[in-house]
């Protein structure tokens, strides 16, 4: 059956900057060729030509040919002015960072609250994963990655609790972040400990490394061994308590995405700094980071009325992030591996007692990393079909 669309609807420039033909794209990658400058400024479509499952622009004044497959075109279309402006301000746009408004259909970012799926607490999804089947079967390997994107983590069972196994974990969808904490790092009490991690004290839900910029985006907990007693992992979906932050006291929301905060770390071997908010949004006002982390917040040097702002906001924040209704509470096993997005969900854990019993190995990768891979199992899979 024929995709019906009209041609009319495009600008021509947008027609002529997404031609698919080899003069203009680089076969396979589909690198553009040419620069937008190259392109006429009075483009206009001097003519269509229409197939059952392509339609062919003709374009003036340099008689240019872009030939479309329809689905394409379909898949593209683009919203009215009376929605989304001409101007390309966020207010004709009718995006407003205050209440998350979005006048663009389809246009939603995976990064942002758009393309997530929220959640609270017990309500949360528990996409869980078989480490034997995750590496032999493509599918269930796209399906605890889309997971990971969409719900925020995954939990892949039955990978075997051997040193340096999370690295390779990551590898199969990425690739690992080294940091300065090494390629992989273990999470047990230590003696000396010179990070709270290395405690049997609880920890309060937070995202790791805010002191980077950019931040790991992707984190893997592969446990070891579990503590006799305690030591539960807890996660939190950032989004949906911003979302719901957002929608109960807009004033804070605003503050908290408005204000840059110091976040900084210092040993003998490294000295980190970034300045960001607490919550992150799109240019077009959507929810799209989390950094929290009271161990590594610096002194915030604003105006005094600023500082009094962000402390009456950043204590609402601190304040609902830890309701015990919003955290979702898992008890890692040996060969449990925990795959999660550290820009939205905070992890913590409950105390536990005895020294050098519980031990957990981790490292950090990326969600680029992580969405290429997935694209690329769903594209194979489409083509089986």
């Amino acid at each position: 059956m024929d995709v019906a669309v009209d041609v009319g609807t495009w600008p021509a420039v947008w027609l002529r900057d997404n031609c698919p033909c080899p003069q203009c794209r680089v076969p396979g990658s589909g690198q553009k060729l040419f620069q937008i400058t190259d392109l006429p400024e009075d483009l206009v479509v001097s003519g269509v030509e229409e197939s059952a499952a392509t339609v062919t622009v003709i374009f003036g004044p340099d008689g240019h040919r872009s030939t479309f497959e329809r689905a394409w075109l379909a898949d593209h279309g683009l919203p009215g002015d009376d929605a989304a402006g001409v101007n390309g301000s966020a207010e004709s746009a009718g995006v407003t960072g205050a209440t998350g408004t979005v006048g663009v259909p389809g246009a939603a970012d995976f990064r942002t609250e758009d393309g997530k799926r929220l959640w609270a607490g017990p309500d949360a999804p528990l996409p869980i994963g078989d480490w034997e089947r995750y590496q032999a079967d493509r599918g269930h390997r796209a399906e605890t990655l889309g997971a990971v994107l969409t719900g925020g983590f995954a939990l892949l069972r039955g990978v075997p609790a051997e040193p340096g196994l999370v690295a390779t974990v990551a590898g199969t969808f990425g690739y690992v972040r080294e940091t300065n904490y090494g390629r992989v790092f273990d999470v047990r009490v230590e003696a000396t400990p010179a990070n709270l991690a290395s405690t049997g004290l609880a920890l309060s839900p937070h995202t790791d490394n805010p002191y980077r910029d950019p931040v790991p985006t992707v984190q893997l907990l592969h446990c070891h061994a579990s503590a006799a007693r305690g030591g539960d992992t807890l996660l939190v979906d950032g989004f949906a308590a911003a979302a719901a932050l957002r929608a109960e006291d807009p004033e804070s929301f605003a503050v908290l995405t408005s204000i840059p905060v110091p976040f900084g770390y210092r040993d003998r071997d490294s000295e980190l700094r970034a300045h960001q908010p607490l919550i992150e949004l799109s240019a077009d006002g959507r929810i799209r980071g989390i950094r929290f982390n009271n161990r590594s917040l610096q002194a915030l040097r604003r105006t005094p009325r600023q500082v009094a702002a962000f402390y009456r906001a950043y204590r609402r924040w601190a304040a609902r992030l830890a309701e015990p209704e919003l955290a979702l509470s898992l008890r890692l096993a040996a060969g449990d591996c925990l795959i999660f997005d550290n820009t939205r969900v905070l992890h913590g854990r409950t105390a536990f007692t005895g020294t050098g019993q519980r031990l957990l190995q981790g490292c950090y990768a990326d969600l680029d990393g992580l969405a290429s891979t997935l694209a690329i199992l769903e594209d194979t899979d489409k083509e089986r079909v």
